[in-house]
């Protein structure tokens, strides 16, 4: 059996370590075996698999070997890791030693595929209750590593591989109950994943919306607070983080539903659904509908809400007559603040109404609240125009224009002065012209404002309208704050690989690494994309990668195809150290994007995390990209 591992990383050791600290490391394992269960016959094959890492360790000569033996196989341009051959007997003891390695998915495999036919072990043997054990701890630790790094989905698959494994074996029970438990608290991380997907990923997208509404009804409804494990407050950030994932129409259909089943604030959210989807699309009717639904909400204190509405399918009267007989003291001496003209003060209202609670929270949704623009349009015009009408007719100045009689001036119609100082209304164009209204028409822009929109109901509370808009309070929410991962503070400025001329340093700092691997992946870009490499590419890599590099630009070039790569190094760490070898851990942000002749584009990766383990060489004085591999 092969490990993929070294004796460095097996022992625990630096490649910079001299005897001394060799034996010392070895003596410090000896005194400290796992102690979850496992067998002595297990124990007894770590001890000796450390104990053979020492010796080689501890051996200048055989280590000198050993060493060169590394760098070459890295340099040979050859897939994978360097590993260590041990016998079947010792199988145990070396997946001990990989998962305390820091390495739980490769022990996990190796256990998973050991006990399979025709490897199965002995029903009721030492060894069978060993690699059972290590499928369970393997599985917890490497599910632990996947959702530190926010692979959620990932996570959770590889616990459903262990339990189901486990189930199978009829052992563990503990084991299992934990994989259970870590399932459970999984559940709003998977969601969060799955729908914060490409919206071409509909596959991932719909099972996220599956497993999204089995986390609601666990808790009881949007309301309950049935999940222990997810308490109230927690739910409800988490849920808020959501909804800047989900479509328009997603939620449309997510909240009706709900809504269906007798859920108050589900009605209440496919409310402002319908509203957001019908004012960014232009569909009036939709406005309609949730005006429907709003009204049947239950929600105490909507009435300003309901008044928007109307004014958006342009019923002037019912808006003013609701907003006047609902508005409270403090909202009536905001609106007061804003303008002398009720409709001014409605629509002012209106605008920071759909900025701030409507419009926001939608992944499809990127638009502004220009009530100019949005009676500007020919189908609310039309929608407007077919409502029932009374006899006669008046003039419509238009989305800027006084009303016919108005006294006093209009406000900054852009919204940009607070305090503006009477300007000049707008002449209206001749040719428009509206069914008769006993007010007349107008649609002023809503002037910059300080307050803020207010919503009711149980997730929703009103606040003054004439103070800024109070900032979020702090809340145990969980932990992912963003779909995407988040970047690390910024360094205080170091010493970078210079800009010409190879790294040449003898023990060159991390953000000299760090620029050597930016350096590389830059002129692979640029090599892919067709371009001539800023940098030699000798400079910055072992030949086995220069060729490889160049037979894939070759490759495309035989397709009359572009590569667009991009790779941002968000982190990067040394592990392991000597003055011929340094391998490094990253995380890269990669996205790329091939086109064809024509500049049709024949496929795209889209922005995803990776993580890759990185081994440099120093050759004739200069370091170098030796070799790479994927962290699973």
């Amino acid at each position: 059996m092969e490990l993929p591992i070294d004796h460095y990383r097996l022992l625990g050791v630096s490649p910079s370590s001299d005897g001394q600290n060799v034996l010392r490391t070895l003596q410090q394992r000896l005194d400290n075996p796992p102690g979850q269960g496992f067998s002595h016959e297990a124990l007894q094959a770590r001890a000796e698999l450390l104990r053979a890492s020492a010796d080689l360790l501890s051996d200048e000569e055989r280590r000198n070997a050993y060493e060169a033996d590394l760098i070459a196989f890295e340099g040979s341009g050859g897939a994978g890791a360097p590993g260590l051959d041990v016998p079947i007997s010792k199988e145990v003891g070396g997946l001990l030693l990989l998962m305390e390695a820091g390495q739980p998915l490769d022990a996990f495999e190796t256990a998973r595929h050991s006990l399979q036919p025709p490897q199965t072990p002995a029903l009721g043997s030492s060894r069978e209750a060993d690699l059972t054990l290590l499928v369970g701890l393997t599985c917890l630790h490497a599910a632990t590593d996947l959702r530190r790094e926010r692979h959620f989905e990932a996570a959770a698959s590889l616990l459903l591989q262990g339990r189901q494994l486990l189930q199978r074996m009829g052992q563990a029970p503990e084991q299992r109950r934990q994989l259970d438990h870590e399932l459970d608290n999984l559940l709003p991380f998977r969601v969060l994943d799955l729908l914060s997907r490409d919206l071409t990923a509909t596959a991932e997208r719909q099972e996220g919306l599956r497993w999204l509404e089995v986390l609601v009804k666990k808790r009881g409804g949007l309301e309950g607070d049935g999940d222990p494990e997810l308490p109230r407050q927690e739910f409800q950030a988490f849920f808020k983080q959501i909804r800047q994932f989900l479509t328009v129409q997603e939620q449309v259909d997510l909240f009706g539903r709900w809504a269906k089943e007798g859920s108050a604030t589900a009605e209440f959210l496919a409310s402002y659904a319908l509203t957001a989807s019908g004012f960014a699309q232009r569909k009036p009717e939709r406005i309609a509908a949730a005006h429907q639904r709003l009204t049947h909400s239950g929600h105490p204190g909507v009435g300003p809400y309901l008044a928007c509405q109307h004014l958006l399918l342009g019923q002037i009267e019912a808006a003013q007559a609701t907003f006047l007989s609902t508005a409270d003291q403090d909202l009536r001496r905001w609106a007061e603040q804003q303008s002398d003209d009720p409709l001014a003060q409605l629509c002012a209202y209106c605008r920071d109404w759909l900025s701030r609670e409507v419009l926001p929270g939608y992944r499809d949704i990127e638009t502004d609240a220009d009530l100019d623009a949005y009676f500007a349009d020919r189908d609310i015009q039309s929608y407007v125009e077919g409502q029932d009408r009374s006899p006669g007719t008046t003039d419509w100045p238009g989305p800027l224009g006084p009303a016919p009689g108005a006294q006093g001036d209009s406000p900054d119609p852009l919204g940009l002065d607070p305090a503006p100082k009477s300007p000049q209304p707008k002449a209206r164009p001749a040719t428009q012209r509206r069914p008769g209204r006993k007010s007349g028409w107008l649609i002023p822009s809503a002037l910059g404002l300080a307050g803020a929109a207010v919503a009711g109901g149980a997730w929703f509370a009103f606040r003054p309208l004439n103070q800024p808009p109070a900032p979020p309070k702090a809340t145990a929410s969980l932990k992912p704050a963003a779909a995407q991962p988040a970047k690390p503070p910024s360094a205080p400025p170091a010493a970078v690989i210079p800009a010409t001329g190879p790294l040449r340093a003898i023990d060159p700092s991390e953000a000299e690494i760090k620029g050597l691997l930016e350096a590389w992946l830059k002129a692979k870009a640029q090599v892919l994309a067709g371009q001539s490499p800023g940098r030699p590419l000798a400079e910055l890599a072992r030949p086995a990668l220069v060729d490889g590099l160049q037979a894939e630009a070759r490759r495309n070039a035989s397709r009359r195809e572009q590569q667009r790569v991009k790779a941002e190094v968000e982190q990067l760490a040394v592990i392991s150290s000597s003055p011929k070898r340094i391998e490094t851990t990253s995380k890269l942000l990669y996205s790329e994007q091939t086109t064809n002749a024509a500049g049709t584009v024949v496929s795209r990766t889209a922005p995803i995390e990776l993580s890759n383990s990185y081994v440099f060489a120093r050759d004739d004085g200069i370091w170098r990209l030796a070799a790479w591999r994927p962290r699973r």
